[in-house]
């Protein structure tokens, strides 16, 4: 059954949740093969129950002690674009759509979903661009992330903050 694994770590972003499990984006998954939606939703308001996405098998929960298994299952990962999340994604090499929380203030999200996206490694959208994204996405773009190298993880990190 193929999966999509959303995760926003440990803050709170309900507008994810909420837009990733609207009847379009769920009909976007459900067009692209999709047929299991698995969220993890943090600290979040909003815990959505089996029952509310259309078209789409729905499970949630807030937090495990880790989530590898569910990022191990997933064909696609839907991340917040928290650095720790997306190496998480990347390290599994996994297809990763990152949305940018718009709504926070001195964004550095932005700036590492765009370098990263700019590399290959991940697609990224806002909440209000997500479904058009699920619609017209293709992951066979996207180029695997190197592994095992830290060290190039935080040179990375540093250019694409404007650090370096």
């Amino acid at each position: 059954m193929k999966t999509v694994f959303v995760t926003v770590g440990t803050t709170s972003f309900d507008e994810l949740i909420k837009n990733v499990t609207s009847s379009e984006a769920a009909q976007a998954l459900k067009s692209c093969g999709y047929e299991r939606l698995v969220l993890q939703v943090g600290r979040g308001s909003l815990l959505p129950d089996a029952d509310s996405c259309p078209h789409i098998r729905l499970e949630a929960f807030r937090f495990k002690d880790s989530i590898a298994e569910d990022m191990k299952r997933a064909d696609l990962v839907i991340s917040h674009a928290g650095a720790g999340s997306c190496l998480e994604a990347l390290g599994a090499n996994k297809p990763l759509l990152v949305v940018v929380n718009d709504k926070l203030m001195d964004n550095h999200q932005l700036e590492l979903a765009r370098q990263l996206h700019m590399d290959s490694h991940l697609l990224y959208c806002t909440c209000s661009t997500l479904t058009e994204t699920l619609r017209t996405m293709d992951l066979s773009l996207l180029q695997p992330f190197p592994p095992g190298q830290p060290k190039n993880f935080a040179n990375f990190l540093d250019k694409a903050l404007g650090i370096q």
